[in-house]
């Protein structure tokens, strides 16, 4: 390399042992504090609070420690308290210091280490005390032990001065235990606002998951206080969270197990909802994405019931029926709270459990005990299992309906005035009735698509208010459209050159008729809809254009999801298409020279379902499926639940384009 390529480079400093940098103390924390706590917004900032709260629950789960508290001060501090036998605060045999000082102020330095002080506690990597300092602009800690009071304060992790201390004034203070009081780094944290209901929500978790500690919580900025106190363990928990659910089965299926290495208390129970509900602990600590227990009883769950419906005949062998984990979870709550030496996690903020042998033991014991309680209790199974097929076959009829129709050869019997009452209701307010049905940008993906000579005759089918055709009338020569119902074929009249009235299954028209057909949002709600495809083929001249545009999901985890919302929004709902089965059902009537465009459309739902046939608890429905939608559907499909509880979603519009084979006369 030359002299003059060295010279053109961004940078040339020398890279020599000089170039090392190395952090001293608590520095790397305040550096990078998303390493340790995961993130400076308000998650960041609770979990300084959860670590105090799960050092003082070790201090319970060894039997040292029957209250703990948490204050939330005006003045933007936070303290949390128990009756335990408080930090040690002799000489630490290796530095000299209080013992004490030490673990505020040293990475991985505590008492969890070693010995069977803590067996199994929820501190592992000794850094949580010592990142609650280093991020805190400033840090008192108070120790009752041994008939003396001692105190300490910190600034960004550095002492102030020494640990101090006088002797308890027996009476009228108290004379065991740790109180820690910090206030968050504004140079740290996004937002120093503590939420009282977060915190509020931990500690009710830890009082039931240790029965007979007491937690309380008190917010001076609001005058807030509670006391939460159980006896019931995880059952408890489990009948205070489905509180307000409706259950399938009355009483929920518990599970406990024991080995020398780990143990588990487990309570669950399906409910009427559309979400799946683990919450899952490990060593107290909630494993918030789960892990190797949670996936233990998700296995577990899923073969059993399975086993179950194949061996009493509740599949359709015909189809090669399986009831997935997906639907299996679906409505599924339950809490699990594991005890275990030495658990591996993700990393510091312990938010998934990485110890694949617990999930062994959590899955064969529970496949083993649920088993034998659903052959022991037909009713539990029936309804369990009942629930699992409703979830396979609501997904089934999102994802495969369309196709299954068209094997189903039998005949029609369609009563026409259900939907002449459907349409003829939501006339009353069409087009406030959502946005899409006027929406300029994808009317005109529909006339973009347009490719027929200017005096082409177009027939708008279903044609509602007529939108749809109208935005083709400046390219074609005769506009007609077709509806069942009166009170849309007097709307639509006020846009297309003439509305008959008809049904799709037999419409009004000789063979090769039009040269344009369009339609918009209908062949969902048809039954058998192959069938109103061929009258439009044959309506249709050789050579002649069809343009059709269709809501389909994301993927098939969505699917399902969809069909229940539109379900409850329009009860004449027969299927949800997938963009490959539309696609496919448009070329299975013949057509060909398919062109597809796709278009995003943001929708109220607040505005779709304020409609004239969409009943109250419909609405309510619709609304607690998108609060409570799986994961699965949240991953691939956008919406937005807003602050003020209005919901929007990014409907995928798909707008096609075919031909009828044959020269255009």
């Amino acid at each position: 390399m030359t002299d003059d390529l060295l010279m053109t480079g961004t940078r040339s400093e020398s890279y020599d042992a000089s170039s090392i940098v190395v952090f001293s103390g608590l520095e790397a924390v305040r550096r990078t504090p998303s390493m340790y706590i995961g993130s400076t917004d308000a998650d960041g900032l609770h979990h300084l609070v959860l670590e105090l709260i799960d050092n003082a629950v070790d201090e319970a789960e060894v039997g040292h420690c029957q209250e703990v508290s948490v204050v939330v001060r005006a003045d933007g501090s936070c303290s949390v308290a128990d009756d335990g036998r408080g930090i040690p605060v002799d000489p630490h045999p290796a530095t000299g210091r209080p013992a004490a000082e030490v673990v505020l102020t040293t990475l991985h330095a505590g008492g969890k280490f070693i010995g069977d002080t803590y067996t199994r506690s929820a501190g592992l990597h000794g850094v949580g005390l010592s990142c609650v300092n280093a991020l805190s602009e400033w840090l008192r800690l108070d120790v009752w032990r041994d008939g003396v009071h001692h105190w300490q304060e910190f600034s960004r992790g550095e002492p102030k001065a020494d640990l101090a201390g006088s002797p308890v004034d027996e009476g009228t203070e108290r004379s065991r235990g740790t109180t820690v009081t910090f206030r968050p780094d504004p140079l740290i944290f996004e937002t120093g606002e503590f939420s009282a209901a977060t915190i509020s929500t931990r500690l009710e978790e830890v009082a039931f998951l240790h029965p007979g500690l007491t937690t309380r919580l008190t917010d001076e900025r609001t005058g807030r206080t509670e006391e939460h106190r159980f006896t019931g363990g995880v059952r408890a928990f489990l009948a205070h969270h489905n509180r307000d659910s409706a259950a399938v089965h009355d009483e929920p299926v518990v599970v406990a197990a024991a080995t020398d290495e780990a143990a588990f208390d487990l309570a669950f129970q399906w409910t009427e909802r559309y979400t799946e509900e683990i919450r899952a602990f490990v060593n107290g600590v909630r494993t918030e994405q789960g892990g190797a227990h949670v996936e233990g009883l998700r296995t577990a769950l899923a073969a059993v019931i399975n086993q179950y419906a194949a061996d009493t005949g509740m599949l359709d062998a015909r189809i090669d029926e399986r009831i997935t984990t997906v639907d299996i979870l679906e409505g599924l709550t339950a809490i699990v709270s594991l005890r275990m030496d030495s658990p591996r996690f993700d990393g510091q903020t312990k938010k998934r459990l990485q110890s694949p042998e617990v999930g062994r033991f959590v899955q064969d014991t529970v496949e083993q005990e649920f088993s034998a309680l659903m052959g022991a209790d037909d009713s539990l199974a029936q309804r369990v299992v009942a629930r699992a097929l409703e979830a396979t076959r609501a997904r089934l009829a999102a994802r495969m309906a369309g196709r299954t129709a068209r094997y189903q050869r039998r005949e029609l019997s369609i009563d026409y005035t259900v939907y002449q009452r459907q349409f003829g209701t939501r006339s009353r307010n069409w087009h406030e009735s959502c946005s899409w049905l006027t929406d300029e940008e994808l009317l005109s993906r529909h006339a973009g698509l347009c490719d027929v000579p200017p005096d082409a005759r177009l027939l708008d089918v279903c044609c509602g208010s007529g939108v749809v055709g109208a935005s083709f009338k400046d390219k074609v020569g005769e506009s007609i459209g077709l509806d069942l119902t009166p009170e849309m074929v007097e709307l639509a009249s006020t846009r297309l050159d003439r509305v008959d009235q008809g049904t799709v299954y037999d419409m009004p028209y000789p063979d090769a008729s039009f040269d344009l057909v369009v339609t918009r949002e209908v062949l969902h709600l048809l039954p058998q809809p192959e069938r109103p495809l061929s009258e439009i083929f044959r309506v249709l001249r050789p050579g002649g254009q069809f343009i059709v545009g269709q809501i389909v999901p994301y993927a098939d985890e969505d699917a399902y999801w969809m069909y229940r919302v539109f379900k409850k929004k329009q009860p004449l709902l027969h299927q949800m298409f997938s963009e490959p089965e539309f696609r496919q059902l448009l070329l299975g009537a013949g057509f060909t020279d398919l062109v597809v465009e796709e278009y995003r459309l943001w929708e109220s739902i607040d505005l779709w379902i304020d409609t004239h046939e969409t009943t109250p608890a419909a609405r309510r429905e619709i609304q607690r499926l998108y609060h409570h939608a799986p994961k699965e559907v949240r991953d691939v499909h956008p919406f937005e639940v807003q602050a003020d509880g209005s919901i929007r979603d990014q409907w995928r519009w798909c707008v096609y384009s075919l031909k009828k084979p044959g020269d255009a006369v």
